[in-house]
């Protein structure tokens, strides 16, 4: 049932609260069942009530007005409170994660889980206290009912059971529309996510924005109109059915009871009323089983991400990068080392990197060369510890890389990638470093006239590519970290700017003691490396040293 797995996850939250949100509910429901009576009795009573009377109706109605308020204040808080948790913790949880399982997932179906997933497990929340008054009003009510009359109490309560029933059955394949409208709005943010990163492209040729537009997207809002009609026409159709079995109800209470059995006009009138009188807190409660529906899809849509809704506190680990003992050893070194792309789902890898063994020293300058798809850059995210080895050993500075310190493993490589990304703010940096060397390091790649940094924060990022990927450059610098990992950092940089980088930048690590890794396919500038390593489907096929003839590995 959707609404105990929900009901579990409220608890887990915070069971204090859900406390207190159940007990402004029951409080709040009952007082409202309390006014019914009141109301019941003074119709079937009409001399004028007295100051007793009087005193109770307005005791019973601020009483259900401030628990109502309390309800709400409890609801709003708790609600907020849960979104701030969860977004935070899901965020924490998904940087920390294997990059393989994130690639895996997709960047559309991640911002979905972050956004879509979220709202509405929050709206999900909202429904809760209100549901929960509600049910407290039906129950409050079925006890005055049974004072009235046990004899029609039970015949209401088999009528209501028997609509209730049949709309459990009709309601009962929603789930799966809702779950199928969900995995339409997966597939319409990916569309519109290409949309965007791709309006140039579509922008340079009709055809092809023809296509996507009128095909493709098309395709998948349709799909999610479809659904979302399809959820909205079974929901219609059970509550048609539920509004059936109430006014047949309310008939069976009119014409059909008092014919066999002696009832009471007070009574009569009292099961009318209340009757009347519930429709709205059941037809409320109707209204709020497919929003803890959709809530509940995103639940399993977020366990199905992999990361676990509970919030657990985390010893947070400071990392030392600085100080490392790599005199005597290579800093990295790696023992056939082998990654498979698709061997973690069982299915025979597309592509393997490996096995490769090799050797890097600090001060060292390494070239890595190959052409496109030869491997670079896995190697890389196998290097720098964003891919975890199948196969082979690896240790940096005599220390052997496993799962329990690859983060640590991480913390000492620098690294710009192809497709880097510049953060407007230096998160992570001292305010030392950047202070001594931001504006330094600016002047040098001729980027003080365009950007500045103020409070850790560039000026603005509103560049060329060329000009972001120097600003990237900059960052990295800024780290001071022991290896340094740059992947075509010179492919779209000027002439001038490669001269800088090569002969200036990079010497300048080396000079300070860094290990430097370069993918590059600028050949003129191998002479300055300390070794070459090329790569062909996968395998190191040569290890060059500068001045040194090539050995095959």
């Amino acid at each position: 049932m959707p609404l105990k797995r929900f009901l579990r996850f409220i608890v887990q939250r915070s069971r204090a609260m859900a406390w207190l949100m159940v007990g402004a509910g029951v409080i709040s429901g009952l007082l409202s069942a309390g006014v019914l009576a009141l109301i019941n009795q003074v119709l079937h009573h009409p001399s004028d009530p007295s100051n007793v009377v009087i005193l109770e109706f307005v005791v019973l109605v601020v009483g259900k007005l401030l628990a109502s308020l309390w309800s709400q204040r409890l609801l709003v808080r708790f609600s907020q409170d849960t979104i701030l948790d969860l977004s935070l913790s899901l965020c924490a949880k998904i940087v920390r994660a294997p990059l393989r399982r994130a690639e895996q997932r997709g960047a559309a179906n991640i911002l979905v889980t972050l956004t879509d997933d979220v709202s509405c497990v929050t709206w999900a929340i909202q429904c809760f206290p209100q549901l929960i008054m509600n049910v407290a009003v039906v129950l409050g009510c079925g006890l005055y009912l049974a004072w009235l009359s046990w004899g029609m109490f039970l015949g209401v309560v088999g009528a209501t059971l028997i609509g209730a029933l049949g709309y459990q059955w009709l309601y009962s394949s929603t789930f799966s529309v809702i779950a199928e409208a969900r995995e339409a709005r997966g597939e319409l943010f990916q569309l519109f996510r290409s949309l965007t990163d791709g309006l140039k492209e579509l922008l340079m040729h009709r055809a092809r924005r023809m296509e996507f537009v009128n095909e493709d997207l098309r395709r998948a809002a349709e799909r999610l109109r479809s659904t979302n009609l399809e959820s909205t026409r079974r929901q219609d159709l059970a509550g048609a059915w539920m509004q059936v079995s109430l006014y047949s109800l309310i008939g069976s209470i009119v014409f059909l009871f008092p014919s066999v059995g002696t009832v009471s006009p007070e009574a009569l009138t009292g099961y009318v009323v209340a009757v009347l009188y519930l429709m709205g807190p059941i037809w409320s409660i109707l209204g709020a089983i497919p929003t803890i529906e959709r809530g509940q899809v995103a639940l399993e849509n977020i366990v199905r991400l992999g990361v676990t809704l509970d919030v657990r506190d985390e010893d947070a680990q400071t990392v030392d990068s600085t100080g490392l003992e790599t005199k005597t050893l290579p800093i990295v070194r790696w023992k056939d080392v082998v990654f498979s792309y698709g061997e973690e789902n069982g299915r025979e890898a597309p592509f393997t990197l490996g096995p490769i063994s090799l050797e890097l020293h600090p001060g060292e300058l390494v070239f890595l060369v190959g052409g496109n798809g030869s491997g670079k850059s896995t190697f890389v995210k196998v290097l720098t510890g964003l891919y975890q080895p199948q196969q082979g050993h690896v240790t940096l500075a005599g220390t052997t890389i496993t799962d329990a310190n690859r983060d640590w493993n991480r913390e000492h490589f620098s690294v710009v990638f192809s497709d880097f990304h510049v953060f407007t703010k230096l998160f992570g940096q001292s305010d030392s470093q950047i202070e001594r060397f931001a504006s330094y390091y600016l002047e040098m790649l001729h980027m003080d006239q365009k950007v500045s940094v103020r409070e850790r924060t560039f000026s603005t990022l509103d560049l060329s590519q060329g000009e972001r990927k120097r600003l990237a450059l900059v960052t990295a610098y800024l780290e001071d970290r022991p290896i340094y990992v740059f992947d075509e950092w010179a492919a779209d940089q000027d002439p001038q700017y490669k001269e800088i980088f090569y002969k200036k930048l990079l010497p300048d690590l080396r000079a300070r003691g860094k290990l430097v890794v370069v993918i590059t396919h600028d050949d003129r500038y191998f002479h300055l490396g300390n070794q070459v390593i090329k790569l062909e489907d996968g395998k190191a096929v040569d290890y060059m040293k500068a001045g040194v003839e090539s050995r095959r590995p």
